[in-house]
């Protein structure tokens, strides 16, 4: 009894920390995203608020929402932390926020518009129902990339390419900016998330400097066969 015990508070630990990295990941890429945005635009706001003043209330009206839109993004994850205190010692996977995937990098990019940086979104293959973990992976890692191309890239245009394949999902992002710094991408938490998720998933990622100049972020999750697919032989 005292070894089952044992096992149990193993598991119960283990669960804890588990649901902790999750919401960890979730945070960073939720206010790191925002905070971006709302820094290019308050830098905005504060250059032209004298000579251009219709352009400064558009900056300060992205402020505001991008900033309700965190918020409340918050104040999702405080409930849902509380409802977890008080349902007991083993920790219910609970949602964060309403489920974000791929159908959302369009609205994604029209913020990171706001922010300066043009996304150029481009779809290849079918598009079809993705797992919500491959999808949710998905756009965390385009968010992030976005994040990186707006505060370390130094350009203003960037390409989201999603292609949808028979038996993976590649994911890149492109910029033709200044590539990595020592102040750059590379060395945030941001690349660790990635990493993570896509181990998760047993996928791999490629991250790092273009020859040609500006870098690239390129993430290859397996996907489970499409319906109707032959099953494969030996």
């Amino acid at each position: 009894r005292e070894h089952a015990a044992a096992l149990r508070s193993q598991e119960v630990a283990e669960a804890v920390t588990t649901e902790r990295l999750r919401i960890a990941r979730e945070l960073h890429d939720m206010v790191a995203h925002s905070i971006g945005i709302i820094a290019i635009q308050a830098g905005v706001g504060s250059r032209v608020i004298e000579t251009q003043p219709a352009q400064a209330r558009e900056a300060l009206s992205v402020i505001e929402a991008t900033s309700r839109e965190t918020l409340s993004g918050l104040r999702r994850t405080l409930v849902s932390l509380r409802q977890a205190d008080r349902s007991g010692p083993a920790p219910q996977r609970s949602p964060l926020s309403p489920p974000a995937g791929l159908a959302d990098v369009e609205r994604l990019a029209a913020a990171t518009a706001d922010a300066g940086v043009s996304v150029d979104v481009r779809r290849v293959g079918r598009e079809r129902h993705l797992p919500p973990d491959v999808d949710l992976s998905a756009y965390r890692i385009v968010q992030e990339a976005l994040t990186n191309v707006v505060r370390h890239a130094g350009t203003r245009r960037c390409q989201v390419s999603i292609d949808y394949g028979d038996e993976e999902l590649l994911v890149e992002i492109v910029d033709d900016g200044r590539g990595a710094t020592g102040d750059g991408p590379v060395h945030g938490f941001g690349i660790v998330g990635m990493r993570e998720r896509v181990g998760l998933l047993h996928g791999r990622l490629s991250v790092g400097p273009r020859p040609e100049g500006g870098f690239r972020v390129a993430a290859r999750l397996p996907l489970p066969a499409p319906a109707g697919a032959p099953a494969a032989t030996r």
